[in-house]
């Protein structure tokens, strides 16, 4: 062989490993991606508001009402607002437990009864397999950048209005 069919040969192996590589490389982006893509909700037009002790505290939310909604909630979200956050509603009262895998980031987690009122307030640690539970059945739950509840005055006991929660059925009866 002629050393220009090495030169030949060597550049054209050099194209293909180059394709072959970046291709590769590209396609694991995308799985990669796709895995770890967040599920961003609409934004409810109705605001749900926190009536506490010292006043109303008032949040854009998101509504997690289906199965796969609740199950994906927040994972992989990297930020949300002060202001912002997301309604897990559940079809009955039932025991809920929480975990914060593929969350990187912390949360308040807001236990709501079928009236409307919070049970209990946990906070979630980014990335964290622990159960998180309130100890008792909810029908609710508000997901809340972390710090958020305590920066509101929002405390056991208070009350959250919206529209999820008042139509809820039985919304009386807890």
């Amino acid at each position: 062989m002629t050393h220009r069919n090495w030169l030949t040969t060597g550049v054209v192996c050099a194209a293909i490993a180059f394709v072959v590589a970046t291709g590769a490389f590209f396609h694991s982006q995308q799985l990669a991606s796709a895995d770890s893509r967040a599920m961003i909700l609409a934004v409810d037009p109705q605001p749900l508001v926190a009536v506490t002790k010292s006043g109303e505290r008032s949040f854009s939310i998101e509504i997690a009402d289906t199965s796969a909604e609740r199950a994906a909630g927040l994972m992989f979200r990297e930020e949300m607002a002060d202001d912002h956050g997301m309604l897990f509603v559940f079809e009955e009262v039932r025991d809920v437990g929480f975990w914060m895998k593929n969350t990187p980031m912390p949360l308040d987690l807001i236990f709501v009864g079928q009236d409307g009122k919070i049970r209990a307030i946990k906070q979630g640690e980014p990335q964290s397999e622990a159960m998180i539970s309130p100890g008792e059945p909810v029908r609710f739950v508000l997901e809340l950048k972390a710090g958020t509840a305590a920066r509101g005055g929002i405390e056991d006991g208070d009350l959250l209005r919206h529209p999820a929660i008042s139509t809820a059925p039985n919304a009386d009866a807890d």
